[in-house]
């Protein structure tokens, strides 16, 4: 079995520290991990993912790194993206984005792909991920796929992922920050969940200091968003365990832990 781990929305510098804390006790809870996986895209102070914050991420443990509609919020990482093919931008972004939207990397038990898409509801998809998913699917050599689906709608999350289910290893959501209580694996054998949740911090409105979400709300005014960086941190996480000979999933178990 290949054993995933996939870390929901990372948001700020109390997130990125709580990832440094809990990747060595899954490991141990896990007896190992081949894979790990987690969105970064609000990594960064200030939103997006900069350099420090996935050097930092990388540093913990984390072998791929996915994205999402703030993907290129800081301009330090363009660089990045065209030089790391670890990190990874929405495939389903624009072409003319730096960055790819998938890679194939290489565990002790095999090849995985990793591939990152965006929805299009309420979000700035360039094209289908529908679509851009039945062109790829004949271009991938490993049966081991993986995919990071960062999506507003949860009728859009569970429509891609029972297209391609018996398609892909596994697909779950991101980009609300709320852990959904829906973790299975469908009739054909892909795991799927509607969204992993986020790294972040307890004491907030999905990441965000209460008082800002409100004042934004209720004024409709600009508004700054800014970051708790201490006190408790929510870490929301799920494991996966593939079968490296079908590239079905025969296990997933949501982590949801108050650090």
């Amino acid at each position: 079995m290949i054993k995933i781990l996939f870390i929901g929305d990372i948001v700020g510098l109390i997130g990125c520290r709580t990832v440094k804390v809990m990747i060595p006790k899954l490991k141990e809870k896990y007896d190992g991990l081949d894979l790990i996986i987690a969105n970064a895209e609000n990594s960064a102070r200030g939103n997006g993912v900069s350099k420090e914050s996935a050097e930092f991420l990388f540093g913990c443990g984390c072998n791929v790194l996915t994205g999402g509609n703030h993907s290129f919020r800081n301009f330090s990482i363009y660089k990045e993206f065209k030089e790391n093919n670890l990190i990874l931008r929405p495939l389903n972004f624009s072409k003319n984005c730096p960055g790819r939207g998938f890679v194939v990397f290489e565990t002790k038990k095999g090849f995985v792909a990793i591939i990152n898409l965006i929805g299009q509801a309420y979000l700035e998809a360039a094209t289908s991920a529908f679509d851009e998913m039945k062109n790829l699917l004949f271009k991938i050599k490993t049966k081991n796929i993986f995919i990071d689906f960062h999506a507003e709608a949860t009728g859009e999350k569970a429509a891609l992922a029972n297209f391609l289910d018996g398609k892909v290893s596994a697909v779950v959501g991101t980009h609300t920050h709320v852990q959904t209580n829906d973790a299975r694996i469908l009739n054909k054998g892909t795991g799927f969940l509607t969204d992993v949740g986020m790294v972040g911090p307890y004491d907030s409105v999905l990441g965000v200091f209460p008082n800002l979400v409100i004042r934004r709300i209720t004024t409709k005014m600009p508004v700054r968003f800014m970051v708790p960086e201490e006190g408790k941190c929510v870490f929301n996480a799920v494991y996966f365990e593939v079968n490296e000979i079908t590239g079905l999933c025969e296990k997933i178990e949501t982590i949801n832990e108050i650090v």
